[in-house]
């Protein structure tokens, strides 16, 4: 797969946006990356967790969020889902699994509808160890501070906006990733 032509075709200019997306999948990457490689003993695919990690927020250009230069229409939370949308569409059902459940720590259907966001009322849980990975690599960059890592204690604090659940979903990944 080139991840850089997908990137491409829907990032066409080269702007604030696709610079947003690109050095935050890029921090996202490394880390997850790192992970894979100090746990062997895992068997994570190293060579989709660079593709689906590079591409879990492809979604963003449909977005409404002007703080990092999206313009669309779509409410943010969805832009996990319109990646995975973007993705299969491309012929990466697997890829898509990664932008549909990277959000927070995974949703569960509960929270969806307890939180009424604008989301299908199912689970979008990061499942594959792969995805757990991503997400939680995910959750230490943000898009509107590029050059700063959170430390764990400020990434749980950000997580828990989506309720407890999501919070101790990460501090199982801390155990299992660090």
């Amino acid at each position: 797969m080139d991840y850089q032509k997908i990137i491409d075709q829907y990032y066409p200019e080269d702007n604030a946006l696709k610079h947003i997306l690109i050095t935050h999948s890029q921090s996202v990457t490394r880390r997850a990356l790192q992970i894979v490689s100090s746990h062997p003993e895992l068997g994570m695919d190293a060579k989709f967790v660079e593709e689906a990690a590079m591409l879990h927020d492809i979604g963003i250009v449909f977005c409404d969020a002007p703080g990092i230069q999206c313009f669309g229409k779509e409410p943010y939370i969805c832009h996990g889902r319109l990646g995975a949308e973007i993705l299969r569409a491309e012929g990466y059902p697997r890829h898509a699994r990664v932008c549909e459940r990277h959000t927070g720590a995974g949703l569960t259907k509960e929270e969806i509808l307890r939180q009424h966001l604008p989301l299908p009322a199912q689970d979008f849980l990061p499942e594959t160890l792969e995805e757990q990975v991503i997400c939680y690599a995910d959750k230490f960059y943000s898009k509107t501070h590029l050059d700063r890592e959170k430390t764990k204690q400020e990434a749980e604090k950000s997580l828990s906006k989506f309720g407890a659940d999501g919070v101790e979903r990460f501090k199982k990944w801390e155990k299992m990733f660090e």
